[in-house]
């Protein structure tokens, strides 16, 4: 969807923060204090998808798929914010395309949009054919995490990365509101509940 007018100042103003005031020319880029290029934000994986991972229908099971994303998207928030991260909110999941039995199967996670101590992470899910040497989209999935401490800004680069930025910041703003942990709650992993301290 094309920014509204509302976005392309934002995009705008964000890009002219970014301008070396030493020098004249567009190329010449800094980044403002507290601040991570989007590019920078970035961990990949690759997955052989084993006949264990199958489901009824002979393909990849969606849940499997589903957890190798949330594990980098969280392994994303993680190393951008430098400590272990909530998970907040899931957006909802279409699947694209059914992955194969023997695929290899290749996503990539982005942080996307940040504000204060939440963190917008988006997988990109994909598939190799290896007949046709090309690439398939599968699955797209938007993370929110909640960091313990404020996270860095992140700002786009590139057009392509202005226009994730956005999509990152819409899919934050449709979260139905903002979440909190408590401090005197401890987080358990193994059973997936807080415990009060």
């Amino acid at each position: 969807m094309a920014p509204s007018a509302e976005e392309r100042t934002t995009i705008h103003e964000m890009f002219l923060s970014t301008l070396d005031p030493k020098t004249i020319s567009f190329r010449s880029r800094v980044l403002p204090p507290n601040a991570v290029w989007m590019e920078n934000s970035k961990l990949k994986s690759l997955e052989i998808c084993h006949p264990q991972e199958r489901n009824i229908f002979n393909r990849i099971f969606g849940g499997f798929l589903m957890r190798k994303a949330y594990e980098l998207g969280w392994a994303t928030a993680c190393s951008f914010g430098g400590s272990r991260p909530f998970v907040v909110a899931v957006d909802d999941i279409m699947f694209q395309k059914p992955v194969e039995v023997g695929s290899l199967l290749f996503l990539s996670s982005q942080v996307c949009f940040t504000q204060n101590n939440y963190i917008q992470v988006r997988v990109h899910s994909e598939v190799a054919s290896l007949q046709e040497k090309e690439h398939t989209t599968t699955n797209v999935f938007h993370f929110t995490f909640m960091s313990e401490k404020e996270v860095p800004l992140v700002f786009p680069k590139t057009y392509g990365e202005s226009m994730l930025y956005l999509d990152g910041q819409r899919h934050f703003n449709s979260m139905s509101g903002p979440a909190t942990v408590r401090k005197d709650y401890l987080w358990n992993p193994r059973n997936t509940t807080f415990v009060e301290n």
